[in-house]
């Protein structure tokens, strides 16, 4: 993988990590093992966190009923308190890259999924989060990957949070890579690629042209795409 393939990843490929997470523990269950039953609806007794009604998130997503008593019913075995700490989000995501380091870009996407930035992601946080990913428009998926490099929700990506970025994936699969890529590499990418984005040369790239630059590159493109009716 190169280190092309490594941005690729960041913007839309990042689902396939995310799913195999879900796979791995459950959180993904065959939609046909749930039945419609009168006690579907997302309730919890003893929970840190109840989330919305199954009608409210419904509306919110582009899930069927159904898809949201799968995904509740494995994120709620996973996680009974109905929250995700960023230390058990590390955790799932470390498993799968052991000779890696995947605790930098595991923080970013903890914080892509935690909207209300209080340190924990909720069900509704995970499931509108998904729902992007798989199911939303070019223009959405590219808003969600947009709010994955601006680290600090400025509203603005600058050179450093790109490049923070690059590295973490370089950090979490750079041993996997061939032809194995340059310690120098990333910075060198990441300088070209922030010149194409950067039209009016102000030194930050705003969501309009993140979103112009993405949209005229097939291969960004084409990423979109690649996860669409998973579940």
């Amino acid at each position: 993988m190169g280190i092309q393939d490594m941005e690729l990843l960041a913007i839309g490929v990042v689902v396939i990590l995310f799913m195999a997470v879900l796979k791995q523990f459950g959180i993904l269950e065959p939609i046909s093992s749930f039945e419609d039953s009168s006690d579907s609806d997302l309730e919890l007794s003893t929970v840190r966190h109840q989330p919305e009604g199954l009608d409210q998130l419904q509306a919110q997503t582009k899930f069927t009923r159904k898809e949201l008593q799968s995904l509740y019913r494995g994120f709620k075995n996973e996680c009974p308190s109905g929250l995700v700490d960023e230390e058990t989000f590390k955790s799932i995501y470390s498993q799968f890259f052991p000779q890696g380091d995947a605790s930098t870009y595991a923080h970013f996407l903890f914080n892509a999924f935690d909207l209300d930035r209080n340190g924990s992601i909720r069900f509704e946080d995970f499931v509108i989060g998904l729902s992007v990913l798989l199911r939303g428009s070019v223009t959405e998926k590219l808003n969600w990957a947009f709010n994955l490099y601006d680290i600090n929700k400025d509203g603005y990506i600058t050179k450093e949070e790109m490049l923070a970025i690059m590295k973490s994936i370089y950090d979490m699969m750079g041993r996997y890579t061939y032809p194995c890529v340059r310690d120098e590499a990333p910075s060198e990418h990441v300088d070209k690629f922030f010149q194409k984005m950067d039209r009016n040369r102000d030194g930050v790239v705003t969501i309009e042209e993140f979103i112009e630059t993405c949209q005229k590159d097939e291969n960004i493109m084409n990423s979109m795409q690649l996860f669409e009716n998973v579940i």
